[in-house]
């Protein structure tokens, strides 16, 4: 070591730099990166590992059963720290790393923190080929993790020591930027790892991050405000930036005072409670009738915060060709879809600023008093649906209702993939804000119990995650359940079992084709009449979860009363109808074979091309 620096490998710098990062949170002072998922093999094992095993008692490594999963594990624990801490997950080279692809995808889908180290192949090729190396005969520096960059907003291969010191700090940038957040990938080839180097003592110094705030141009907000103001039928709608940003007091009163309605996206559940007086409900495929009316009246839209996925806009035929939009966000690539009016900036500095210039103007109490009887009307529907019946097979909406009924305000409900994020969506109450997570910016089969996992972490004892799946997504990814238990991070997880993927067959059969190859009894199995189920309970109890099988909506009650009391993870399976559906919401554009014999397919892809018909064109 020569003055002003220290002699170490590349492993235990990039790990010493990780240690000495901080963030601000409520006003303390906590390490930005607050733990590692980790899988080790060939390619991580040797190096990453030895550099992580020294510092244990200051970052923690929580060992995974998956590398997709223990990386959705660390998307579930950005969500609940509302992207103001990070997550690291190292695999090895070869399937290890391809493996975390997939989450990967849905950290930059849902523009959420995660760093992801993978082990590579040896820079110096001179071992090639070696152990799970997949070699490419006309450009041999292409390796799996170039898979990456596709689902990366910030990518690296570090081919010298000397390169970490300015990729590390920008890789972090990257992440905590709200413009621009989202997964930051770093390749680490093995050759490279090892390589001993002399980094300046000034990049081990504690840094503090702090999350930026931009402010709006003063021409946009003046231009949003000329536009605001002219319409008689507004709407916003609140997205998950909204909820990142902090804004959700801040868009409740602002709607409340300027007497505009407001619905949410997906991602945005959970910013406003249920009986807010401006709320109507979720917006879009998966929404309220009461919010897809007020949409289809709009004359001026304000989206804060999203993304306006297909889901939202209901593949852009919810709103009038008039219709005309304001959007509020940090991304500018986000803020001018549809030809709308930006608003570039921190959705809680914007609303700021919207509501000194906007003064005193309040809308028309006409458009409020509409929202309300709507939304009233909904919930009357809402009621009605969730009614305890002594049906033999319950319909999700009874089975969220008496959930979402022994949930704490504490609590957090957490979803994904499948039939579920819809009959959640509509149906679940929110009772705290942020305390709602449906996967559904990468719809992630997979991500509820993983998701769990990591937010029991963040939430330290705190609530408990209410993660609820169906049996198609527990069957694909259910491992965590394990790494709960093994780790001492308690989730209570409610399988809804439908008998196979019941929302894909509604899609299928509804397009005018039978079911096929998505429910059991329609699947190539032994016994059709009487497929074989799996015993969900048994099977959780296997990895060390206490768990019930319930028969009915009552034993429901009773185990989840019982749930709450337990001290580790628990697990209830009940049965689900697989063909009763909460109503409401709006299109969806899916593709129907044009050319078909059978009537029914025909018939579908005439009722899709005149909902086509309705679509906004724009960009």
């Amino acid at each position: 070591m020569t003055e002003g620096t220290i002699r170490l490998t590349v492993g235990q710098a990039l790990v010493r730099f990780l240690i000495n990062q901080y963030t601000e949170i409520d006003g303390d002072r906590v390490p930005l990166f607050a733990g590692v998922f980790g899988i080790f093999g060939h390619g991580n094992v040797t190096c990453i590992s030895e550099a992580l095993e020294q510092v244990q008692d200051v970052l923690p490594t929580w060992r995974g059963q998956n590398e997709q999963s223990m990386a959705l594990a660390a998307i579930g624990f950005s969500k609940a720290k509302l992207r103001r801490q990070i997550m690291v997950a190292t695999t090895s080279v070869g399937p290890g790393a391809t493996n975390m692809v997939t989450a990967a995808g849905v950290a930059h889908a849902n523009r959420l923190p995660v760093l992801l180290l993978s082990g590579d192949t040896y820079v110096n090729r001179l071992p090639d080929p070696v152990l799970q190396q997949v070699e490419h005969f006309g450009e041999p520096s292409t390796t799996v993790n170039d898979s990456f960059r596709a689902v990366s907003r910030y990518w690296d291969r570090i081919v010298h020591p000397a390169q970490i010191i300015s990729s590390l700090p920008q890789a972090v940038a990257t992440m905590l930027d709200p413009a621009d957040c989202g997964p930051a990938f770093i390749s680490l080839p093995q050759d490279i790892q090892e390589v001993a180097y002399d980094y300046p003592v000034e990049f081990f110094e504690e840094n503090i991050w702090k999350i930026p705030r931009p402010r709006p141009d003063r021409d946009q907000i003046k231009a949003a405000i000329t536009l605001l103001k002219t319409s008689k039928k507004p709407l916003i709608i609140s997205g998950g930036g909204v909820r990142y940003s902090g804004a959700g007091a801040a868009l409740a009163k602002f709607a409340k005072v300027h007497g505009i309605p407001m619905a949410e996206t997906i991602a945005g559940k959970g910013a406003v409670m249920h009986n807010h007086e401006a709320y109507v409900g979720p917006l879009g495929i998966e929404g309220t009738d009461a919010a897809k009316e007020m949409a289809e009246g709009a004359d001026v839209i304000l989206a804060v915060g999203t993304r306006l996925q297909d889901f939202t806009t209901g593949s852009w035929t919810t709103f009038n060709r008039e219709t005309q939009f304001i959007n509020v966000n940090t991304a500018r690539f986000d803020a001018r879809k549809h030809r709308s009016l930006p608003v570039i900036g921190d959705a809680l500095e914007c609303l700021a600023e919207l509501d000194t210039a906007l003064g005193d103007w309040i809308c028309d109490s006409k458009r409020m008093k509409e929202a309300q009887e709507l939304y009233a009307k909904w919930n009357a529907v809402l009621d009605s649906l969730q009614a305890a019946t002594d049906v033999a097979v319950p319909s999700y909406s009874q089975v969220i209702a008496v959930v979402n009924s022994a949930a704490t305000a504490k609590d957090t409900m957490v979803t994904a993939a499948g039939g579920l994020p819809g009959e959640t969506v509509k149906n679940w109450r929110v009772k705290a804000p942020n305390t709602f997570d449906c996967e559904f910016g990468f719809s992630c089969m997979g991500y509820e119990i993983a998701g769990g996992w990591g937010h029991a972490m963040a939430k330290g004892g705190d609530g408990v995650p209410i993660v609820m799946v169906g049996d198609g997504s527990y069957m694909l990814m259910n491992s965590d359940i394990y790494s709960s238990v093994l780790s001492g991070h308690k989730m209570i997880v409610v399988v809804c079992d439908n008998g196979g993927y019941g929302v894909i067959n509604r899609l299928q059969t509804g397009m005018g084709v039978p079911g096929f190859n998505n429910l059991l009894k329609d699947s190539r199995v032994l016994n059709k009449n009487n497929p074989l189920h799996v015993d969900f309970a048994k099977h959780a109890e296997s990895m060390g979860a206490k768990a019930r099988h319930c028969d009915n909506l009552d034993d429901l009650k009773l185990a989840m009363e019982w749930a709450q009391t337990t001290d580790c993870t628990t697990v209830i399976s009940i049965n689900s109808d697989a063909y009763s559906w909460t109503p409401g919401g709006a299109d969806w554009y899916v593709g129907v074979p044009e050319v078909n014999e059978r009537k029914s397919v025909r018939d579908a892809r005439e009722v899709q091309e005149k909902f086509r018909s309705k679509q906004r064109r724009g960009i």
